[in-house]
């Protein structure tokens, strides 16, 4: 079937077999938590998925700041995954390396200093990418912005980045849009045009690759975006995903 993308006056995009499909984790598939260890896909959503990743042939994969042996732990392992912001890709039924490799010790050091300053802020082990929570603490999140900020600069080959009451200091080359261009060179997404889903920061250099390469970009709740659709919360995502299966194949 020939690819179409809906007119303006459209509400939700359409999903054919000619698409590729790159969903976020986090505040995507399953709702943000205070601690992101209680984070999971909801019920039957490992299934949904592979339903729609065979209605693709494959060309769906699951693309995450979280490690790929954390990604892993929580989705289904023949599905494409790619953790550490796409540092990282396991194909379908290959398993993640047992181990995680660390960001510098004198970096997490700094940032641990710099965290137990602060009650309800927690520090999230991601392997090289470092995430700072202050979710439960909303109110020192310009301090630690800026404290955190200058730990980046001081440290080399890292870069910061602000998301949704998360600080991530991350490896400059941990970014999800060139994740995206690179994934789409390889097969089963060679060729096709992507659809990138995604709540967060750290989603919107991928939504941006994927509208560069003719695909599309949907925003999952509130904030600027450059994306051309919008869902309001995890739930939209999913009934988008189930309205899309084996329907327009």
């Amino acid at each position: 079937m020939t690819a179409r993308f809906p007119r303006k006056n459209e509400t939700e995009p359409e999903l054919t077999t000619r698409h590729a499909l790159f969903l976020d984790f986090d505040g995507t598939l399953a709702p943000l938590q205070d601690d992101p260890d209680t984070v999971f896909l909801p019920v039957g959503g490992a299934d949904q998925l592979r339903i729609l990743a065979k209605d693709l042939d494959g060309a769906l994969i699951l693309i995450s700041g979280r490690s790929i042996q954390d990604l892993s732990a929580r989705t289904p392992n023949d599905l494409w995954r790619a953790g550490g912001h796409g540092q990282d890709i396991c194909r379908p039924g290959e398993p993640p390396a047992t181990s995680a490799d660390d960001a510098p010790s004198e970096l997490r050091e700094a940032v641990s200093r710099e965290v137990q300053q602060h009650d309800g802020v927690r520090i999230e082990n991601k392997g090289r990418v470092i995430a700072v929570h202050y979710r439960q603490n909303p109110s020192v999140g310009p301090t630690l912005a800026t404290s955190l900020s200058n730990i980046s600069d001081e440290a080399d080959g890292y870069a910061f980045q602000h998301g949704k009451m998360v600080i991530e200091l991350k490896p400059r080359g941990a970014n999800k849009g060139l994740a995206l261009k690179s994934i789409m060179t390889q097969a089963p997404f060679e060729g096709r045009l992507p659809i990138m889903v995604g709540d967060d920061t750290t989603d919107e250099d991928a939504m941006k690759a994927a509208q560069e390469l003719g695909g599309l970009g949907i925003k999952v709740g509130a904030g600027e975006t450059c994306a051309r659709y919008r869902f309001d919360d995890t739930d939209s995502v999913w009934n988008w995903l189930k309205g899309q299966l084996n329907e327009h194949t």
